[in-house]
């Protein structure tokens, strides 16, 4: 679920900003890229700036976010608003849904003027259905608006990212986000640790069970502590890790590490290479989040080299 389209997210305001110019000096052009982390809002950006174009209440600079037509855009039910997503248990989008939006481009739309198409997570189209959208995305049926959605701009053909106007924003820091969480919703809740595991997702965070995610970070945090002291068993902490959370478990453990790396190399060169090796096992393990690969297997070996620090020597 989305935030409701009046709301204050700062690190957007400058992509608000660029938008709010381009459809007053009526530059917004065809095919728009919004290119921002998950979790910051890049998804509610496009559905803003949908509300923006069909709202008849909207302002100079935004939508009123309270009328009949902004509710229908936040709800998918504006019948001039068309989204691409991957269906069902699809992990992506495939060239039969870009047909299907195409022909939907084509037609009159409802309310006589623009129709806009979100697609989201970009990301996730296929290859065929990526060459599809291309032809789309130069020729657009008549004023038709593109807007595409992605975290992972990485993942898509340099054709289809040249053929749209890219907005993107830097990837902003936790505390200013936990300081907005604080604001938006609970003060009592320790959003620095719920971001700390998540990452810089305000907006999941805000749908996030955020006590699990404290219990999970304080256990996870105690657990590497006594591995640290060769204290902590890595063949049963693994299994037992392996079977759910397993990308928490992991952020929770870089975060650790990241912090321990810094503290040991204050003490002198070389302190802290112990701990580098533990880095790389870290990025190996957080490659086969999305594979069948044994997670327990990946942790596992993950906590032997946390606990092998153990036999070194430590820094005071």
């Amino acid at each position: 679920m989305l935030p409701p389209l009046d709301t204050q997210l700062p690190w957007l305001v400058p992509l608000q900003t660029a938008l709010t110019e381009a459809v007053r000096s009526d530059r917004l052009g065809h095919a728009l890229l919004i290119q921002v982390a998950p979790g910051l809002g890049g998804e509610w950006l496009a559905y803003w700036l949908a509300a923006r174009l069909f709202c008849a209440a909207s302002t100079e600079h935004r939508p009123c976010g309270s009328c009949i037509v902004c509710h229908r855009v936040l709800a998918g039910e504006q019948p001039d608003l068309l989204r691409l997503q991957p269906i069902e248990e699809s992990k992506e989008i495939r060239i039969d849904q870009v047909r299907e939006l195409a022909a939907e481009l084509a037609l009159t739309s409802h309310g006589g003027g623009r129709k806009v198409a979100i697609v989201s997570p970009a990301d996730r189209l296929n290859r065929n259905a990526a060459n599809a959208l291309l032809k789309t995305l130069e020729e657009p049926a008549g004023s038709a608006l593109l807007i595409l959605v992605t975290g992972e701009p990485s993942r898509l053909p340099i054709t289809v990212i040249s053929r749209c106007t890219r907005l993107m924003i830097p990837l902003p820091r936790n505390p200013p986000l936990a300081a907005w969480l604080r604001a938006a919703d609970d003060r009592s809740i320790d959003w620095d640790s719920v971001l700390s595991v998540l990452g810089p997702k305000p907006i999941d965070a805000l749908r996030a069970d955020t006590s699990a995610l404290i219990d999970l970070r304080r256990e996870t945090l105690n657990a590497l502590e006594q591995a640290l002291r060769g204290a902590l068993d890595p063949v049963e902490t693994a299994e037992f890790w392996g079977k759910e959370d397993y990308a928490l478990r992991l952020a929770c453990i870089e975060t650790w590490l990241v912090e321990r790396v810094r503290h040991w190399a204050a003490s002198g060169p070389g302190a802290a290479e112990p701990l580098f090796a533990a880095l790389e096992d870290l990025r190996e393990a957080r490659q086969w989040t999305d594979t069948p690969v044994s997670k327990p297997l990946a942790l596992e070996r993950l906590l032997w080299r946390i606990t092998a620090t153990a036999t070194t020597r430590r820094p005071a």
